[in-house]
Order: C-alpha cells, then sequence, then structure tokens
C-alpha cells in the first residue's frame, strides 16, 4: 500500500514537472518567433522608409545580426519539424514525377501502337482526318499538362530541398551537442545524406537543356523511393540512434 501511493506520488510529480517544462519551452518558443517577426518588420520598415538595404552603420548591422541570430536558433529547436517538411514537399514533387513519367511512357506505348497500324490507316481517309486533328488537339493537351506538371514538381522539390538542407544542417549541430559530434554516420543521417544527394543531381539535370526532361523525372521518382526507406525504413528496423517507431518483437 506505501509503494503503491509513492509511485501514485513519484508519477504526480513526474508529470507536473514535465509539463511545466513543456509550457516553459513553448513559451520561450513564441518568444522568439515573435521577437523573429517583430525584428523583421522593423528591417523592413527601415528598408522601405530609408530606401536603402538596411545595413548601411553599426546600428543597422546589429539588428540583422539580431535578426540572423534568432532564424539560427529557430532553425536548432524545429530539426524535426524542417525534416518533416521537407518530407512532405519532396514527396509531393516527386509523386508528380512519377504522374509525369507514367503519362510519358503511355503515349510512347500509343505512338507504338499507332506505327504497327498504318497499314490499315491507308484505306481511309476522312476518318484518319477527323482522327489526325484529335489526336492533333489531344497531343498539345498533353504537352500542356506535362510541362504544367514537370514546373510545379520542379518547385515543390526545390522548396523540400531547401527545408531538407536547413533540417541536415540544424541536426548537425543538435547531433554535436547531443552526442559530441556533427556526423556519426549513423543509417538516418547516412540515408539523409543520400536523399539530398539524389535530389541535388536532380536539381542540377534540370539546370541542363538536353537532359531536363524525362530524366530528371526518373531522378525524381527514385527519390520518392529513397524518401520512403529514409523516413520508415530505418526507422522501423529499430537501427542506429533515430530508431523511434520500430517494430518490437515479443520473446
Amino acid at each position: 500500500m506505501i509503494f503503491s501511493t509513492l509511485e501514485h506520488i513519484l508519477t504526480l510529480i513526474s508529470f507536473s514537472i514535465v509539463s511545466i517544462v513543456i509550457t516553459i519551452y513553448l513559451m520561450t518558443l513564441l518568444g522568439m518567433i515573435t521577437t523573429f517577426f517583430c525584428i523583421t518588420g522593423l528591417l523592413v520598415t527601415r528598408w522601405i522608409y530609408l530606401e536603402h538595404f538596411p545595413l548601411s552603420d553599426l546600428y543597422e548591422s546589429l539588428i540583422f545580426l539580431s535578426w540572423g541570430f534568432s532564424i539560427i536558433h529557430m532553425w536548432l529547436m524545429m530539426h524535426v519539424s524542417m525534416m518533416i517538411l521537407s518530407y512532405a514537399a519532396l514527396l509531393c514533387g516527386s509523386l508528380l514525377s512519377v504522374s509525369l513519367l507514367v503519362i510519358t511512357f503511355r503515349s510512347s506505348l500509343g505512338v507504338f501502337g499507332k506505327n504497327n497500324d498504318s497499314l490499315i490507316g491507308l484505306f481511309s481517309f476522312d476518318f484518319d482526318e477527323i482522327q489526325y486533328v484529335n489526336e492533333r488537339s489531344n497531343a498539345l493537351l498533353n504537352n500542356s499538362l506535362l510541362l504544367f506538371r514537370n514546373y510545379h514538381s520542379y518547385r515543390v522539390i526545390s522548396l523540400g530541398f531547401i527545408f531538407l538542407t536547413i533540417g541536415i544542417l540544424s541536426g548537425a549541430v543538435w547531433a554535436n551537442e547531443a552526442w559530441g559530434s556533427y556526423w556519426n554516420w549513423d543509417p538516418k543521417e547516412t540515408w539523409a545524406f543520400i536523399t539530398w544527394t539524389i535530389f541535388a543531381i536532380y536539381l542540377h539535370i534540370r539546370t541542363n537543356q538536353n537532359f531536363k526532361g524525362t530524366n530528371s523525372t526518373i531522378v525524381a521518382s527514385m527519390g520518392f523511393l529513397i524518401i520512403w526507406v529514409c523516413y520508415f525504413g530505418v526507422n522501423l528496423l529499430g537501427i542506429g540512434l533515430h530508431s523511434y517507431g520500430s517494430f518490437t518483437l515479443a520473446s
């Protein structure tokens, strides 16, 4: 009876302390966010009012330095948030690339089938003309759809790549504080680096006019699978320093 009462008392004390710490943490985060937006508003106001970028004297440089410290501090506090946002953006952009690849592949199959049926088309004239007009309009529609999806895929993946870069850099600083090293070649870190490399290759290919079409969509489609390995595979296997959410096997 005494041990049961002691257990309840210790549980109540521990949860009370955790609640207080979380409340203080959230208040600190809210204060940092409020400070960041206030300093941002101050810099923008001086930029508009004085009509020059606010780095012309010591006062403005100190304000800009404070703005830089506050935004870097929030990156370090939101390492997991940056990584999750990067996963979401990269998955959406990769899905657009996968759909673009599927449409391109189906169009290629359609052209191949039409070439095989070219002998049949020699005996129908009016029907071929109507069919040609319809195919021409469908081709224009498909091309516009492909360009639309390719453009938005590139923009979303670029945003996700920025989030991923911020997440990896902030995670390295966080790892140095927690484990004494910026990089440990943990499985999660390794796959995050592989994911970053794949999408860096995608963005590099997009800058080349000769390879920005199907080749870039293939790389982005590969990235779709790698993101799932980085996000789910490493965690569910229960290996490394980031092994949260793993399956527990009953003995």
